[in-house]
This record gives structure tokens, sequence and C-alpha cells, in this order.
């Protein structure tokens, strides 16, 4: 399955070969990982058990 990179949007493979997914690279997944550890992204309500099933 593909689709695109939540950092870069470049096209990814989701499939469990690509150790870096949902991410392209190591690059775009340690930028994701910084702009959480710099609290610059947040989640802004408490997590409900629902949160954890798809529709």
């Amino acid at each position: 399955m593909k689709k695109n990179c939540p950092q870069c949007n470049k096209e990814t493979d989701l499939s469990p070969t690509n150790t870096y997914r949902p991410f392209c690279s190591e690059k775009c997944k340690l930028i994701d990982f910084g702009t959480w550890t710099n609290e610059e992204k947040l989640i802004s309500r408490p997590i409900e058990s629902e949160d954890f099933y798809e529709d």
C-alpha cells in the first residue's frame, strides 16, 4: 500500500518492509519526533478507548 509521507508528502510504502512507516525515511521520522519533543504538537483532548478503533 502506498501513501504520502506525513512530513514531506513524498509517496511512501506502508508495508512492514519500510522500517520508518508511515514516514519515507529516518530523516522525516526524526523531524516529526522533534516537533513532538519540542511540544510543537499536542494532543488536544484526552484519549478515549474509541480512538483506537477505525470506522
